[in-house]
């Protein structure tokens, strides 16, 4: 039987726009924020908003958490009460960003509560999370991935079982190595470019149709870096614990710190 009721716990920036997808593409979603402004604005939309977590675990068949950190997702999935509320056989999608640990650890807890769980990250940032064009990365067991999939594609273009539990959570800190790597380097050619006498704007057409062409390229300037130290910090941290050397992460770590929107906008200029 195919799933009917939603929930999403979180409705921040993200959370909203996901659970506003959800709403229109004919779900029931009941949805939670601590914020109450966040509520209002999500009750407009058509979500019911739940008195708690473990509320929700009586009405929804799949879950979705966005809340900020790894002890927020302890709280709201383990502390709430919402595990034994919820039916056996629920599904409860991890899109907030938390350690591989984390997740894996999550899996051991909701198995030996008859609930399933998944890690699904979810990557391209606010516009196309408002667009309903997101990647999400899902880490955990199949039969869960497609129980819970055709709820994800409400706000996911691409949405992808990259593996067991933690694996989604693994990949998107390697997307997110991958693109801090691209920032910097953009940031250090096109500063070079400039120093030349380049015309930014119009050097930065021309590369898309080369092979130094990249995502944080093509959005020079609307990119923040907001997440740079956060997202390297858990990649070094998980390079550390493997005991693999990574010294281009070390370097852009280093070189993230320095950067900011203003800055990138400046080249432009």
């Amino acid at each position: 039987m195919s799933v009917k009721t939603t929930a999403m716990i979180g409705l921040g920036a993200m959370g909203y726009q996901m659970a506003r997808h959800m709403v229109n593409k004919g779900y029931e979603v009941y949805g939670l924020d601590v914020n109450p402004k966040m509520n209002e604005q999500a009750k407009a939309v058509g979500v019911k908003i739940s008195a708690s977590p473990a509320d929700i675990g009586d009405v929804a068949e799949v879950v979705v958490v966005m809340v900020a950190t790894d002890a927020q997702v302890e709280d709201v999935i383990v502390k709430s009460g919402m595990l034994d509320r919820l039916k056996k056989g629920s599904v409860i999608c991890v899109a907030s960003s938390c350690s591989v640990d984390t997740a894996k650890e999550l899996e051991t807890i909701c198995n030996a509560k008859g609930i399933e769980i998944l890690d699904t990250p979810v990557v391209l940032g606010q516009e196309a999370c408002n667009n309903g064009t997101m990647t999400v990365f899902c880490g955990g067991k199949q039969a869960a991935f497609e129980k819970a999939k055709p709820v994800m594609q409400c706000f996911g273009a691409n949405v992808m079982h990259v593996g067991d539990a933690g694996m989604g959570q693994l990949t998107k800190t390697i997307n997110n190595m991958l693109l801090w790597a691209c920032m910097s380097a953009n940031f250090e050619s096109l500063t070079f470019a400039k120093k030349m006498g380049a015309d930014i704007p119009k050097m930065i057409e021309a590369l898309q149709f080369s092979s130094g062409a990249n995502w944080s390229l093509s959005r020079w300037g609307q990119s923040t870096g907001k997440w740079a130290e956060k997202d390297m910090d858990v990649a070094l941290d998980l390079a550390q614990d493997a005991k693999c050397p990574v010294p281009l992460a070390a370097l852009v770590d280093q070189l993230m710190k320095g950067m900011n929107q203003e800055k990138m906008k400046q080249l432009l200029a």
